[in-house]
């Protein structure tokens, strides 16, 4: 045994006996304390282990956290802002592509999201479902980040100053002409199919190299204690990237002011932004190749526990079956649908107000960097509204503000011809006023959705019974999720489809929101009741757990010659009874 693990076991040793000392007195019930110590002492030597305790040489650290830590930390943190920069230059990007786009608008939203990111996005995870049985976890990483930075780049140089020569103009308008103005948003797939790919990879980006790729590689390299401490810190940090990236994406757009007549300024743009993008992926590649070279991995059990898997008739039945999961349910659906029936219609007002690709760019710039802002401040504020007003008030918010800002933003559309003058008079037209409404309406509505409505639909789970818990948030993954993002982008395709454009459907969209969001707050306030009877009847079973635990402990002390804090390290657990019970009769004999 090494010297120090001898003196590790004397110093404790003489620590246990005074304990057993104080709290047994003297006779046999402290020599079985002992005895127990000793045990517990000489337990990992048995398994042979090195026991260092206390004398264990303190591992360095640098303002509080172990060098150890600080070598994922601080590399993971560069990676998320470097994947969360590129996903907002992508995001602004992907809109201007598809939004301003010759024989293109805003109405080709929805159906590009139905009918080729929805496939898209399927036909991928397929794949990588079967590239990671057949590739190792660095192999599979680089395999699919090296042709998302592949693209962008060859986008930027190449697909988008040929567009002109590769894109079907003339037979997208020769159908156009034959289907009529109604059938613009499917035509203009086919018209603008570079940049529609380009839209659909700006997509994939998100969900698969922020949710896959990068939260994989961290929930394979932190502990628990790591992530309860730093996974929280991501999240603030996301928010600066927007902010930062907004900024970049202003500045490019703002290029073309320099530039001669003559010079598609947005295809400069589009350059230096995918050059940036470009040099972001090369770096979450080397801090990728740095961690798994540089940095040891923690120790995971074997054991893995079976989810449940649900296919979708068992899911809608479970749904069905709990009135809890159904309420949770309706909150994840109205969302993704009143989200969408929004955007749609403001994008295609900000297109009327910047048809340029640069001045829509730079706005989005703008955008982007007010989310960003206001994203973080309602972090930091999310805490108090918990801790002051609690769940309900916190899970009322994100659809109240969606409420007024919609309506305010479905009012300036519908009448904002007797508001004219007033509008003029402080410089604005009632579209300008319509874009800033439906912009501050998206700001509001995302920044409430990251620091409010999920946290709150991730604590619904908690006072649930583990097999609801399982079960429900396997059946709202399978039905709700892809229902509340295609659910939007449905509705107003049959809109466009039935009265012939996104302008004409504005009023039936308008009324769709408050419908909606009317049953997500009933559905909020009925979860709030029963999430708050949950979780008193939690507390009242914790109370009950602690005061069975203390009746033994006061019954085996009664008459003897000592007694022990309910808190102890010794105060006896289940399992114990037995223990006590043969003790006490070796006493009596």
């Amino acid at each position: 045994m090494p010297l120090v693990g001898f003196l590790y076991l004397q110093k404790n040793f003489n620590i246990f006996r005074g304990l057993c000392q104080k709290q047994m007195g003297f006779g046999q019930r402290r020599e079985i304390c002992l005895s127990a110590g000793l045990k517990l002492l000489l337990l990992p030597l048995l398994d042979g282990q090195p026991v260092y305790g206390e004398l264990e040489i303190e591992k360095p650290k640098f303002l509080g956290i172990e060098l150890t830590t600080l070598k994922k930390i601080i590399p993971l943190g560069l990676m998320f802002f470097c994947i969360l920069f590129n996903y907002t230059i992508l995001r602004d990007t992907k809109d201007v592509l598809v939004v301003t786009a010759r024989g293109s608008s805003a109405e080709i939203i929805p159906f590009l999201k139905t009918w080729v990111n929805l496939p898209m996005a399927v036909g991928f995870m397929l794949l990588y479902s079967k590239l990671s049985d057949v590739l190792s976890k660095k192999a599979l990483f680089y395999t699919v980040i090296f042709p998302f930075i592949a693209f962008f780049g060859a986008f930027g140089f190449f697909l988008y100053p040929l567009s002109s020569y590769i894109h079907p103009e003339a037979l997208a308008d020769k159908l156009l002409n034959i289907l009529g103005p109604r059938f613009l948003g499917p035509l203009a797939i086919m018209r603008i199919w570079s940049f529609c790919l380009f839209y659909v990879m700006a997509e994939l980006w998100g969900s698969v190299v922020v949710s896959v790729l990068f939260w994989g590689l961290a929930n394979q390299i932190t502990t628990v204690d790591e992530a309860k401490r730093f996974y929280p810190l991501f999240g603030l940090g996301a928010n600066v990237a927007l902010i930062f990236s907004g900024r970049t994406v202003k500045y490019f757009s703002n290029l073309r002011k320099n530039l001669g007549p003559g010079v598609d300024g947005w295809a400069i743009s589009l350059k230096g932004m995918m050059s940036i993008v470009v040099g972001m992926g090369l770096i979450i590649c080397f801090l990728y190749w740095w961690v798994n070279n540089y940095v040891p991995l923690p120790t995971r059990s074997k054991k893995k526990k079976e989810k449940p898997k649900m296919g979708t008739m068992e899911s809608l039945k479970f749904l069905v079956s709990s009135r809890y999961i159904r309420d949770l349910a309706t909150l994840v659906v109205a969302y993704g649908i009143s989200i969408n029936l929004v955007e749609v219609t403001w994008k295609s007002k900000l297109k009327a107000q910047f048809p340029s690709p640069n001045e829509y760019s730079s706005f989005m710039g703008d955008f982007s960097t007010a989310t960003g802002i206001a994203t973080f401040t309602m972090m930091l504020l999310s805490q108090f509204i918990f801790e002051r007003y609690g769940w309900g008030v916190a899970a009322k918010i994100t659809p109240t503000v969606l409420l007024l800002t919609g309506v305010g933003f479905f009012s300036l559309i519908l009448f904002g011809a007797p508001l004219t003058p007033a509008l003029a008079s402080v410089g604005m037209t009632p579209l300008l006023a319509a874009v800033y409404v439906g912009a501050m309406q998206n700001i509001f509505s995302k920044s409430a959705k990251y620091s409010l409505f999920d946290p709150c639909k991730e604590m619904a789970y908690i006072p649930l019974d583990e097999d609801t818990k399982v079960k429900g948030k396997a059946a709202i993954d399978v039905v709700c999720n892809p229902l509340g993002k295609s659910g939007g982008a449905l509705i107003q395709q049959f809109m466009i489809l039935t009265f012939g454009s996104l302008a004409n459907s504005t009023p039936y969209l308008g009324g769709v929101l408050l419908v909606i969001v009317l049953a997500w707050l009933a559905a909020a306030k009925s979860l709030d009741t029963q999430f708050t009877t949950l979780r008193q009847e939690e507390e009242l079973e914790k109370e009950m757990e602690r005061a069975a635990v203390k009746i033994p402990v006061v019954a085996q002390n009664d008459g003897g010659n000592g007694s022990l804090a309910s808190g102890s390290a010794l105060n006896p657990v289940a399992g114990d009874s037995s223990s006590s019970s043969s003790e006490t009769s070796s006493r009596k004999v």
